[in-house]
């Protein structure tokens, strides 16, 4: 379903996009890099909100909702630390195939690569650990990524996605059409794995035969 939204600023746009992809629970440790999204989340009576000490255990809460529910689990934190110490459970949905959207906050544009306070690229650290990297640069982009996030980690194998979303874009104000829910799509075999299956089950039921 596509909607057409009013002006909004990128942190509304993150949370219009959450409610469309029907998420339920997130997890958090709030940080000043993201306050747009959680601002429109105390609008969201729709997403329990859960406010964390520290965000390694966030990322593990996120981690296990993913496991218990098959639906991604949600964890929002902010840069440079925030992110360090959700690093260890987003591994862990790496590793064990948890599907997991993380919302990274991020020094604003015009300071990436001039060394701002706890500025990380997040591509690189992220790029082993997650099934896909990507930062969000334009508001208007804001419901295309985060629905291509919600697809990459339910498709396939699932896994962690990691967005990271610039603390300045999110106060941009735009109109951009909202999208969701995300359909899984799963891998299946095509029509000649299908035909070399039917010739191996064939082989080895006539060799159960020969055998007896």
């Amino acid at each position: 379903m596509a909607t057409n939204q009013a002006l909004l600023s990128g942190g509304q746009l993150v949370v219009a996009a959450l409610r469309a992809h029907r998420v339920e629970m997130a997890f958090s440790v709030a940080g000043e890099s993201y306050l747009e999204v959680l601002d429109a989340l105390y609008d969201a009576h729709d997403i329990h909100l859960v406010t964390c000490r520290q965000e390694g255990g966030a990322a593990f809460m996120a981690e296990a909702y993913g496991k218990l529910t098959g639906k991604p689990g949600v964890l929002l934190v902010t840069r440079g630390p925030g992110a360090c110490n959700a690093s260890i459970g987003i591994h862990t949905a790496f590793q064990d195939s948890t599907p997991m959207v993380v919302l990274v906050g991020q020094v604003a544009r015009h300071q990436i690569d001039r060394e701002a306070f706890q500025e990380v690229d997040f591509r690189k650290m992220f790029a082993p650990l997650a099934k896909w990297v990507a930062q969000i640069d334009m508001a208007e982009r804001v419901p295309e990524l985060i629905n291509q996030a919600f697809q990459i980690a339910v498709s396939g194998r699932p896994g962690p996605v990691v967005l990271a979303l610039p603390e300045d874009m999110l106060r941009d104000r735009c109109a951009a059409p909202v999208v969701g829910p995300y359909r899984a799509v799963r891998a299946h075999a095509g029509a000649a794995d299908l035909v070399e299956l039917r010739r191996t089950a064939g082989n080895a039921g006539r060799r159960q035969r020969l055998e007896r």
